[in-house]
């Protein structure tokens, strides 16, 4: 992975957060004498409401919960 990155900045378009990273692409050709190509990149990772990956585990940690609970429930009766 590149050393060299530089998060840019965020803006929301729309509701959707744009986080822009600006790197370094290291390209060299494959089974030739060329040298290697530093070509600077600029990379743009969308993240829209709801992606958040948080909320996909919170929604696990509360199924697993609510199946603990049935089973002690379960055992109980």
């Amino acid at each position: 992975m590149a050393s060299n990155t530089d998060k840019g900045i965020e803006t929301t378009n729309a509701g959707v957060k744009e986080t822009i990273v600006n790197t370094v692409d290291y390209r060299s050709p494959a089974g030739e004498d060329e040298p290697t190509k530093k070509e600077n990149v600029q990379i743009v990772h969308e993240t829209k409401p709801g992606d958040e990956t948080s909320g996909v585990l919170a929604a696990a940690a509360a199924a697993v919960t609510n199946t603990v609970n049935s089973a002690k429930d379960a055992i109980k009766k």
